[in-house]
């Protein structure tokens, strides 16, 4: 299993964190400017910002030497955010299906649930796998591909059909993900007492 955030750092003021804590305030905003005005160019900036941000905190926390506890919850939560607020905004807009969405909000559920079970045992959250790591690098293409394909030009004709693409192979792997996580956690709570470790 993956080690606990609690052997991190205790530190507050670096740059990843701030990297975080941006992406994060601009949450609401990206909301707004989907569901307000319908500013698609600057949501999707905004997305951009999100997608190179989580890409950058990473590496300067690990360049710089600045991973910390408070990092380790930030930068998770604000992709997790950004999903969901895709998603709602999305749904809202008929952009994509309910039903789709219920599928991604699903599997996100039910890995809360094995992350929160596993930490009742004594467990870490489950490694992230390349699956998981590849359905991510997907969904992230596709929804910034999604709101370029809202619009009448032969740029969005052309994005459409390579949206949906990186949406479906994006949620299959989203799924399968899900599904390793669950069998991941069974794994674990079925280990002898002895041997079971973090």
């Amino acid at each position: 299993m993956a080690s606990v955030p609690e052997e991190l750092p205790d530190r507050w003021l670096t740059i990843p964190n701030l990297l975080s804590i941006i992406r994060l305030a601009l949450v609401p905003v990206f909301l707004w400017l989907l569901l307000g005005p319908k500013a698609d160019g600057w949501a999707l900036a905004v997305l951009v910002y999100s997608g190179v941000s989580d890409w950058a905190d990473g590496k300067l926390a690990r360049w710089l030497n600045q991973a910390s506890r408070l990092g380790a919850i930030l930068d998770p939560a604000a992709d997790r955010l950004y999903t969901l607020a895709t998603v709602v905004a999305f749904v809202l807009r008929d952009i994509i299906p309910l039903w789709f969405a219920l599928v991604l909000v699903g599997r996100d559920l039910m890995v809360a649930v094995c992350i929160w079970v596993l930490r009742r045992n004594g467990f870490g959250p489950p490694e992230v796998t390349y699956v998981g790591k590849a359905a991510t690098f997907n969904l992230m293409y596709a929804m910034p591909l999604l709101l370029i394909a809202q619009g009448g030009s032969d740029f969005a004709t052309i994005a459409r059909p390579v949206a949906y693409a990186f949406v479906v192979w994006g949620s299959a792997l989203f799924v399968w993900s899900g599904l390793l996580y669950l069998v991941q956690t069974r794994m674990a709570l079925r280990a002898p007492l002895p041997t079971r470790s973090i």
